[in-house]
């Protein structure tokens, strides 16, 4: 039995697609989400085999959460969408699978068969890089029982710990999905520490510690330290040659 994952930000969509999954026998869906970033918690937390991906969403598109996703632990993907035909070519000469709304029940057998047979010989290979974005403008954050979209460019530092990864801005600490590897990799964010990544448009100060230390002070005086392994990367990276 295969798990997956519904994410669609249509009630009715959701519920229609979740039933013609469960008919075939073959797929369990173990949880819905209506929208992207209620979806990638939801990945992060189960894990599907596959997620079931609306590709047109307000705020967070199907796309922009493909960037998001952690390539280490990708699951399979299966677009849904109602793209025209010449739209779709863009999936067919890339190898995406992909459901047309309203979803037949045949071609969603030929889909599901197709996913079983992919995921049992463990041949489970997608390569999304011509569809997603390889920046992410904005940071899925939650806090104060909300969830906000930060800029990228207001992000003042980031830091990783036992209870999660760590937003500070001068609007908001909260809390993101993302792994410090995604946003080290499709953020201008950059490495200062193993747990710690800065924006260097938010640099106050560096201020030189002993054994080859540092800690920065942010523009709204986070404090983040910086260690001898990324010290002289930093320095460079906002030209400092000393």
């Amino acid at each position: 039995m295969l798990t997956a994952l519904v994410i669609d930000d249509e009630q009715f969509a959701r519920e229609e697609l979740t039933e013609l999954l469960t008919e075939t026998g073959i797929v369990n869906v173990i949880d819905d989400a209506p929208n992207a970033i209620i979806g990638l918690q939801k990945i992060n937390a189960f894990r599907p085999d596959v997620v079931f991906l609306d590709i047109q969403m307000p705020q967070v598109s199907g796309l922009e959460l493909l960037s998001m996703l952690d390539p280490n632990n990708m699951p399979y993907v299966v677009f849904v969408t109602a793209y025209d035909d010449y739209a779709l070519q863009a999936f067919e000469d890339n190898a995406f699978d992909y459901l047309l709304k309203p979803v037949e029940p045949s071609r969603l057998q030929k889909t599901v068969l197709r996913l079983q047979k992919s995921l049992n010989t463990l041949t489970q290979q997608q390569n999304f890089s011509p569809l997603a974005s390889s920046s992410l403008a904005q940071i899925p954050c939650s806090g104060h029982n909300r969830i906000l979209l930060v800029p990228t460019s207001e992000v003042e530092s980031v830091k990783s710990d036992l209870s999660g990864v760590h937003i500070q801005s001068s609007q908001l600490n909260g809390t993101t999905q993302l792994t410090l590897k995604t946003l080290e990799e499709k953020t201008p964010l950059i490495r200062c520490h193993r747990q710690y990544l800065v924006n260097v448009n938010h640099i106050r100060e560096i201020k030189l510690l002993d054994n080859g230390l540092a800690e920065v002070t942010t523009t709204s005086r986070f404090q983040v330290p910086v260690s001898r392994r990324f010290l002289k990367p930093l320095k460079e990276h906002i030209g400092i040659s000393t």
